[in-house]
């Protein structure tokens, strides 16, 4: 993109991309019940239903680099965002349960390789400014994410049922695709060497190992707090809709900070001093929630968003540690997939462990204990490295 008007449009799709990609994760939890009650859902298919956006990530997200080769990366954009549109727009008017898990695994389909591809889409076109750019979409990620958690229910009821609240999103979506097929006809393959940069290369790679560790726990802290949460603030004496609003505050908290981190990690000639301290928020808060659940929790809610921000880090450092768009995009499909497979364990690890202390002090000692590895693997992480340097040549 040479031109201004090219420009702003790349960053006008960019940013409307950003914003539909959590709806299509989040926006059926606050619904869950009326699905469920429509669908006359058994427990174990609503967990496959809550499951399938970490699923998504982990098998599709790995194929997006391979379709951006293959067919172009503003298109498989496009076609990501129409992805989300459709299985969106289709779920909502679903007759049976089945079309409505295919339905939702399409919107998930698209999410999951729109978010992969865009790391590399911000190396190609800005690849002196990876961190404001990085700031832009995360925040844009942020809202998206806050919006749907907090006006799914409001739009339901306003619409006369979970179909509209759920249907609804798919207009965002499809409005979003407006300026990619603007960007079609500027369409290029990542720049980078000569042969494609594979999967498995990466994996057999140190920063790649580390990157998606560092990815996989922070996954694990922030799919167990939006996962168990709610339930533990209830149950420690808040009412279901105060218990929701501090769940809310939680991604909320995120929406400033990931304008403010990306900037500060890629304008720094050591990033390891920021990583540490957004880490740090984790325990801190946990330790408030063993000692004061409900007194302090806006409180706690508060550090615990902040030590969520470890996302946004995470993707900073995807397009700082890799020199071309193509490692980018191999580097981001290898850190998320793989960071998302090992994410499926935590939610269920509370859940088990709650169940068989029937309370919250030792599953919250479990994920005090889970984010303190994240300190060791950011000292790694925040070197100045580069994929590519540890392609087996």
């Amino acid at each position: 993109m040479t031109t201004r008007r090219a420009g702003l449009l790349l960053l006008a799709g960019i940013v409307l991309l950003s914003l539909n990609l959590r709806p299509a994760a989040v926006s059926v939890g606050p619904v869950l019940d009326e699905v469920r009650d429509a669908f006359d859902m058994s427990g174990a298919t609503a967990g496959l239903l809550t499951s399938l956006p970490v699923l998504a990530f982990a098998v599709f997200g790995a194929l997006a680099p391979a379709a951006a080769r293959a067919v172009g990366l503003h298109r498989v954009t496009l076609l990501a965002l129409l992805c989300v549109a459709g299985g969106l727009l289709g779920r909502a008017v679903a007759g049976d349960e089945a079309v409505f898990l295919l339905l939702s695994l399409l919107a998930l389909v698209g999410m999951a390789m729109a978010n992969v591809l865009l790391p590399s889409l911000v190396k190609l076109h800005f690849p002196d400014r990876v961190g404001p750019l990085t700031a832009v979409y995360t925040t844009a990620l942020a809202v998206g994410l806050t919006a749907a958690l907090a006006l799914t229910v409001p739009l339901a009821q306003a619409t006369g049922g979970w179909r509209t609240g759920l249907g609804l999103w798919a207009v965002p979506a499809l409005l979003a695709a407006v300026p990619w097929l603007g960007l079609l006809a500027h369409d290029r393959k990542p720049e980078g060497p000569t042969r494609a940069i594979g999967y498995a290369e990466v994996a057999r790679t140190p920063l790649g190992l580390a990157m998606a560790l560092f990815f996989g726990l922070q996954s694990i802290q922030a799919y167990a707090v939006f996962g168990w949460f709610a339930q533990l603030w209830r149950d420690s004496g808040w009412s279901p809709t105060a218990a929701g609003l501090l769940v809310a505050l939680v991604a909320g908290v995120s929406i400033p900070l990931s304008w403010l981190l990306p900037r500060v990690l890629a304008a720094r000639e050591d990033p390891l001093p920021v990583l540490l301290a957004v880490i740090a928020c984790y325990p801190v808060g946990y330790v408030g929630l063993l000692v004061a659940p409900y007194t302090l929790a806006p409180l706690w809610a508060l550090l615990v968003g902040a030590g969520c921000c470890t996302f946004p880090l995470i993707l900073t450092l995807v397009g700082l540690r890799a020199r071309t768009s193509e490692g980018t995009a191999a580097l981001s499909a290898f850190t998320q997939s793989a960071g998302y497979l090992l994410a499926v364990a935590g939610p269920f690890a509370v859940g088990v462990v709650h169940d068989a202390t029937g309370g919250w002090t030792w599953p919250v000692v479990l994920l005090l204990a889970l984010s303190l590895p994240l300190a060791a693997v950011a000292v790694y992480v925040a070197r100045p490295l580069a994929v590519e340097d540890q392609l087996a040549r």
